[in-house]
């Protein structure tokens, strides 16, 4: 992989990424870029459930640690934390964020600098978190990113919520797509995000990223270079539906998908509004999550491999 060399690099030498930007863009005037299909002037500062106009709006950027191994490395994953979601999990871990709004709108031009100035940090790779209601900004940004070096592999770190017809206009933009699978039961979704359609919405999304991308491919420093990394939240009472997630994701995408079954959750933000979501997973919840991945033939667990 010493060769590697971002897609991206290839689209703005040809042009075509130029032509991706213009038509995103163009979609912000009735956007329609996400499953909720809001339909505002985006460009004219009118606000959908993204909560977001023309400009993206960072919440915080620097290198993380705290991510999957082959992201972070030895010096970190460059993290961009946009503001507000398209989703809006009930429980959000990143609420603040999410719902709250803690953030600050930045010009393409100052976008483009922060990818330059994780670069410069030492990161292995620009991350994109919660990137779905920012595309369009996140590509307008790049060619000024490019044109001062950036060469660094680009992260897609999504909620899962996001339509196959936006995810085309990224073939070989994105190297690395880091989609969560959140649910397997619509109603679940409908409850807790109010997004029945996302278990559909999300099979469709994993199948393209993969189509684009494939299994993750490492260097030989063990830093991811390409591919698809799926994550999944494990929910107090297999509320996420696992044993189908993971069926789903062995029988239809790949055995050799890179997984990171996630013990982390914690009631936050609404949690505790609801009973079965105000306590923390159980040691016995999480260790039958790993089972049933294992049981389906996944075999590349993050953290456990």
């Amino acid at each position: 992989m010493e060769d590697f060399k971002p897609g991206y690099l290839e689209l703005f030498q040809t042009k075509e990424l130029f032509k991706r930007i213009e038509i995103l863009n163009q979609a912000l005037s009735s956007c329609q870029l996400c499953p909720r299909r809001c339909k505002v002037n985006r460009l004219k500062d009118e606000k959908g459930i993204c909560k977001t106009g023309r400009l993206a709006h960072v919440s915080s950027f620097g290198p993380h640690f705290g991510e999957e191994a082959p992201l972070v490395g030895t010096n970190g994953s460059g993290t961009i934390f946009f503001t507000h979601c398209n989703l809006g999990c009930i429980f959000c871990q990143n609420y603040d964020i999410s719902h709250l709004g803690e953030g600050y709108p930045v010009e393409d031009e100052e976008l483009a600098e922060i990818m330059l100035k994780l670069k410069r940090m030492g990161c292995h790779n620009i991350n994109f978190v919660t990137p779905t209601h920012m595309v369009a900004q996140v590509l307008r940004a790049l060619p000024m990113a490019i044109e001062k070096g950036l060469d660094l592999p680009l992260v897609y770190n999504t909620g899962g919520y996001d339509l196959v017809s936006t995810l085309e206009l990224f073939d070989g933009v994105f190297d690395i797509y880091m989609p969560d699978f959140k649910y397997s039961d619509p109603e679940v979704a409908k409850k807790l995000s109010d997004a029945p359609d996302y278990p559909e919405v999300a099979k469709s999304a994993l199948r393209e990223m993969h189509r684009q991308t494939g299994d993750l491919i490492t260097d030989e420093k063990g830093i991811a270079r390409r591919g698809l990394i799926i994550r999944h939240l494990v929910l107090p009472e297999n509320l996420a539906g696992t044993e189908e997630a993971m069926k789903f994701i062995a029988s239809e995408i790949s055995k050799d998908s890179y997984v990171n079954v996630m013990d982390q959750y914690h009631p936050a933000y609404g949690a505790k509004g609801f009973p079965v979501l105000n306590r923390r997973v159980t040691t016995q919840e999480f260790n039958d999550a790993l089972n049933m991945a294992k049981k389906y033939g996944l075999h590349r667990l993050d953290g456990y491999i």
